[in-house]
């Protein structure tokens, strides 16, 4: 992560972009790159979207680049490791829904936390 911070910053100012690169706009652009990606699959049945074509999977490759890019740089603001934060909401998600209660749902923890 620290190379791509690094990489990210020297990228950013030799555009002189810094003052455009705010956490707000990081992340409304984090959002909208997302969206990207969510368009790539909109309209696909759930088996047309674990086979995507070569074109799909390389637009879906370049949109997942954008996305780590913004991710990355609003993480860097402020001093976030985001494979940390992943890490550790994992963690929190283990108590959030536990195996042996969730096993084969996709409900909400809220809906069986009795």
């Amino acid at each position: 992560m620290r190379e791509l911070f690094l990489k990210l910053r020297e990228f950013v100012a030799e555009r002189e972009w810094e003052t455009f690169h705010s956490p707000k706009n990081l992340a409304m652009a984090l959002s909208v790159e997302a969206s990207e990606i969510v368009e790539l699959f909109q309209w696909l049945t759930q088996e047309e979207s674990r086979a995507l074509s070569k074109e799909k999977l390389f637009e879906l490759k370049k949109e997942i680049g954008d996305v780590m890019i913004y991710l990355a740089s609003l993480s860097d603001k402020f001093d976030i490791d985001p494979v940390e934060a992943a890490l550790e909401k994992i963690e929190i998600n283990k108590l959030k829904y536990p195996a042996h209660k969730v096993r084969g749902s996709a409900a909400k923890y809220t809906d069986y936390e009795s």
